[in-house]
């Protein structure tokens, strides 16, 4: 019987999405009139009317949260919204049916029954660093041969991550660690890994904790083998939609599975030059096992002009074989300095010239790299913008404590709560004068960096316990701060001096309500505060409340666990560390997109599914064009399902190196329509001769 199911192959922009949105329609048409007909048949009309529109029970499933609303605002649009459906990341899918069934998990796992509190990745890895503190010496960090205990514990927990991703048991990865990486030199013993780990897992299931990897491996070791479970989802969903499956873990291929065998009708899409998370957690070749009991639909004809079709196969031979076949069409230009500075300046001359000229307008070009340094991203925004051309760096994610004004505001914390003097000092104390005192007053009256600093020098008072500032007037030339500035500092000492009295008294006057009451006074008095102002604070105080809630939880369980000051000075800590970022929402403008040059990692590009009319490739000689970089975790391809616990040779990564290239570069070409600059300096950043693998298509372009 040939199944109802469908699996699309398509690369980018062949009109998968649009596919599997048509194909939505259908089925939910196909069930609605399935479900009348049988009404018809079993109950008169008068008891029929409730099955007139039954609600279709659909799921539908994206790699990202990006494209979850690219898809959902799809079907929207082409049923007006008239059937009902689930729209979820494959994660965010798992995570909510984990705290949904939560009960049942607390029943066959017989944890303490508590409401989960969901860890996010930096207080993961401080909570564990903490565990396993002692048992991770100076002299095992040099076995597993790194040299900091932070990167050591990133790759524990991403052992454990890809484990469940993979659906491997975590009293399993001693075992895949023993195979895949026998031989290898500077290597922790896997047993352990493995205790480490499990001890981890224990002592977060017993607070009620869950991680990424925890809430994955729950999911599929335990909810979904759960019979009450099982009983639930066969009735919840009589259809899955989902869409470049070629992103998600193998996991999923055991729901998908499970529906299929329970009679739901799947629509599935394929990207064989995608795989962008490949390395992440991502199993393409196993999910790749579904089209076996699907129909299999093949999309070559393309919805939309690209390069891929004319330009795909022999810039892929080009970059393969290393022979110079012929030379690329005037649609591949190339931009070539010796120095890497030098090119920078060339390729924003080129896109100033073309965009006056009326070629091309900002929003209809990429500049995409393998890496971007700061140098990079400086460069083309100072430049470009001082042209009034605005440039967007994809998906930049910078560290909260690189915003002046969390800055400002950590430092007012040291200044209120006794017990935080190593954590401040003068130049600090400075800065958060200019920013507080920018934002305090209509009038527009401040304390500008010059007499920040004075006042800084002669009336901040350093002290371990108890730093402080005085009154302006305890140094001799006070009056050269002026009006202005004398009013707007001791308006905010009066403000610090108030809130120390207060806390002695008030036990409801919590760190976050004094930082909720600080933006309000010094912040949101502006009308006029600059977008990253507002994402950076709003994401200051959600980590803020997750700090204290994880601290409130901790403490049910040791009352005697931490002082207020010792929560305050690790919150500070945490954040001066730059491992929380400020990721500013909506991700999608609202209104007409923003008239701006897109600034993004090959890795952020494809992921994001852009496309544009003209893309500048730059570093087109570095060596990373054919590397996972930051895009593979440490151990991804011992856990992939087609060769579980196998060690990976060097023959395997230049295998992969070369179809990761290839693909990139099929990928890349289908998202552009009109034209690709290759940019090439012959010396990189560092001053080496670049020598990368795609310099024979450098080579190959006429000037």
């Amino acid at each position: 019987m040939i199944s109802d199911s469908v699996w699309i192959i398509g690369t980018s922009r062949s009109g998968k999405t649009t596919y599997l949105t048509q194909k939505f329609c259908d089925l939910v048409e196909t069930t609605i009139n399935h479900s009348q007909e049988k009404g018809k048949e079993t109950h008169s009309p008068i008891n029929n009317s409730h099955l007139l529109q039954p609600e279709p029970r659909v799921l539908i499933l994206a790699s990202n949260d990006d494209n979850r609303r690219l898809l959902s605002d799809q079907i929207v649009n082409l049923t007006g919204g008239k059937y009902p459906f689930r729209a979820k990341t494959t994660l965010g899918f798992i995570q909510d049916e984990v705290i949904l069934f939560w009960p049942l998990l607390v029943e066959s796992l017989q944890i303490q029954a508590q409401f989960p509190v969901r860890l996010r990745p930096e207080t993961e890895q401080e909570l564990a660093t903490k565990l396993w503190d002692t048992q991770l010496d100076a002299e095992t960090l040099q076995i597993a041969g790194v040299n900091n205990q932070y990167r050591l514990v990133r790759k524990l927990l991403d052992i454990l991550q890809l484990a469940a991703y993979s659906g491997v048991s975590c009293t399993e990865i001693s075992k895949i660690l023993q195979t895949g990486l026998q031989g290898e030199v500077n290597n922790l013993d896997p047993e352990f890994v493995q205790s480490l780990l499990l001890n981890w897992r224990r002592w977060c299931l017993e607070r009620g904790f869950l991680t990424y990897g925890l809430i994955t491996e729950l999911y599929h070791q335990h909810l979904l083998k759960n019979s009450q479970y099982q009983q639930k989802l066969k009735q919840r969903y009589q259809m899955i939609i989902a869409d470049d499956v070629d992103d998600y873990p193998a996991i999923t291929y055991h729901l998908f599975e499970f529906l299929l065998d329970a009679g739901a009708v799947g629509a599935f899409s394929y990207n064989p030059h995608g795989w962008v998370r490949w390395g992440l957690g991502a199993d393409p070749k196993y999910l790749e096992k579904l089209k076996n009991r699907c129909q299999v639909v093949s999309l070559n004809s393309r919805k939309v002009e690209n390069l891929a079709d004319k330009l795909g196969k022999p810039m892929v031979k080009l970059v393969t074989e290393k022979r110079m076949i012929f030379s690329l069409p005037k649609s591949v230009n190339r931009i070539q300095t010796n120095s890497r500075a030098q090119l920078l300046r060339n390729i924003t001359e080129v896109i100033i010239d073309e965009i006056k000229s009326g070629k091309v307008e900002p929003e209809e070009i990429a500049i995409i790299a393998p890496g971007l340094d700061a140098i990079a991203r400086y460069t083309f925004i100072e430049i470009l913008t001082k042209q009034n051309i605005l440039v967007e760096s994809l998906n930049e994610q910078l560290p909260l404590i690189s915003s002046p004004a969390v800055r400002a505001l950590l430092t007012l914390l040291t200044l209120v709560y006794p017990g935080l003097g190593r954590l401040v000092d003068r130049d600090e104390v400075a800065e958060m004068l200019v920013v507080l005192s920018q934002n305090n007053s209509n009038t527009g009256e401040k304390i500008d960096p010059v007499r920040a600093g004075l006042i800084a020098d002669n009336c901040f008072v350093p002290h371990p316990e108890h730093p402080h500032l005085q009154d302006v007037k305890t140094f001799e030339r006070w009056d050269r701060i002026g009006y202005t500035a004398t009013t707007t500092y001791n308006q905010i000492l009066t403000w610090i001096e108030n809130k120390k009295s207060k806390i002695q008294t008030d036990v409801s006057l919590t760190p976050i309500k004094i930082l909720y009451d600080a933006i309000q006074d010094f912040f949101y008095k502006n009308n006029h505060l600059q977008f990253q102002t507002l994402s950076a604070l709003r994401e200051l105080l959600e980590t803020a409340q997750h700090y204290w809630e994880i601290d409130t939880r901790l403490k049910q369980k040791n009352p005697t666990s931490a002082t207020q000051t010792s929560i305050i000075f690790e919150f500070i800590q945490l954040l001066k560390r730059g491992t929380i970022t400020a990721n500013p929402y909506p991700i999608r403008p609202i209104g007409n997109a923003k008239k701006a040059i897109t600034l993004a990692t090959v890795f952020q590009y494809r992921a994001s599914h852009k496309h544009h009319k003209w893309h500048f490739w730059l570093d087109a000689g570095s060596p990373l064009w054919s590397k996972g970089g930051a895009a593979t975790l440490f151990g991804a391809t011992l856990f992939l399902q087609d060769r579980l616990g196998e060690p990976w040779t060097v023959e395997d990564e230049q295998k992969a190196e070369t179809e990761r290239l290839q693909r990139i570069i099929v990928d890349l070409l289908s998202r552009v329509s009109e034209k690709v600059y290759l940019c090439h300096s012959e010396l990189a950043v560092n001053g080496q001769e670049q020598t990368g693998p795609l310099l024979p298509l450098v080579n190959a372009c006429d000037e």
